[in-house]
């Protein structure tokens, strides 16, 4: 009888730790997708662009007029950009949809996410971000990118908790574009393996010059398709504050010019021309001709990929028929 129970017990020990490591991976699971999709939206605007603008910007770094790293280290130190962009990405993304008026946005304009889908508490929420935002820091303390980790977090601060968001189109633009910077140079910096030199008149100080140009003048493309949202929250956007079609004619006007800029200061001609070109013309008619909401999502997903192409005109400039283009 003896030996009869232990065997029991021991098969019901074994079920039960059969149990608990099944309720484990559950929740692991449900957790991690739960951190997938509080940065979903952004993976098209951030992640991969950015991830795109380290790489091949470091490729070609004498570009800039700085000395040029092995592509092997480049390609080595890849997922580390990749890693240290979704690490400084997913609290702020987590801090901007916790908030109560962007529950009530997301609830009309992307029902999916994790706080309007309820899977889990604002409460759970904060110290979720709470949590992650020191890891960003050691993170980038290891792999590179510090001050873009730390003016990422006092932006995001400004733009989630003390409303840059909400009150002004101007500063909600220069926020981004503010972020966008972050975000690009420091996954070059963490590709590169070493800080760049971005004080100055260096001419990657130049280069970002222009892309934060680009960006504050044309990123409110994010805002047409979610005015209705927008609205509900009384947030001040571009096209609530200055009217539909005014908008969408300074958006399309900034793409063309910020195009027609960026091919003439890298001196680019032919081939290399076309992508920006093609897509910023693009970009420039959708947003002026066709107004539907599921028009506006088409062509932001366009305006992501004219950006892309607008960060890797040096790139471009370098490979093209196998010549280097400087700048003087």
């Amino acid at each position: 009888m003896d030996v009869v129970h232990l065997n029991d017990k021991l098969r019901w020990s074994s079920t039960s730790l059969t149990t608990k490591c099944h309720k484990a991976c559950v929740n692991l699971g449900y957790n991690l997708y739960t951190l997938w999709l509080f940065t979903f939206s952004d993976l098209k605007t951030i992640l991969g662009p950015s991830t795109m603008f380290g790489v091949f910007n470091a490729l070609c770094a004498n570009m800039f007029g700085i000395p040029s790293v092995p592509p092997a280290s480049v390609v080595c130190r890849t997922l580390h950009a990749v890693v240290w962009i979704w690490c400084n990405l997913l609290p702020f993304s987590i801090d901007n949809q916790r908030q109560p008026l962007s529950e009530a946005e997301d609830s009309i304009n992307k029902s999916w996410r994790p706080m309007p889908a309820k899977r889990l508490t604002e409460k759970t929420a904060k110290r979720w971000m709470l949590g992650l935002y020191p890891v960003a820091i050691v993170i980038s303390i290891h792999v590179g990118g510090l001050r873009q980790c730390l003016l990422l977090i006092a932006l995001g601060c400004w733009y989630n908790d003390l409303g840059g968001a909400d009150r002004s189109p101007l500063i909600r633009n220069f926020i981004n574009a503010c972020g966008f910077l972050c975000y690009a140079s420091g996954a070059m910096e963490v590709v590169y393996g070493q800080s760049l030199p971005l004080e100055g008149k260096s001419l990657l100080s130049q280069w970002f010059s222009i892309i934060g140009g680009a960006v504050v003048t044309s990123v409110h493309s994010q805002d047409m398709e979610d005015k209705e949202g927008d609205r509900v929250r009384g947030r001040k956007t571009v096209p609530l504050v200055i009217g539909d079609w005014p908008s969408r004619l300074t958006l399309a006007l900034a793409v063309t010019a910020w195009s027609c800029l960026g091919l003439h200061y890298w001196r680019l001609e032919s081939i290399a021309c076309m992508p920006t070109l093609v897509l910023g013309t693009l970009v420039a008619l959708r947003t002026l001709m066709l107004r539907g909401v599921g028009d506006d999502k088409r062509t932001f997903r366009l305006w992501n990929l004219w950006l892309t192409t607008l960060y890797l005109l040096p790139a471009f400039g370098f490979y093209s028929e196998g010549t280097m283009v400087t700048v003087q």
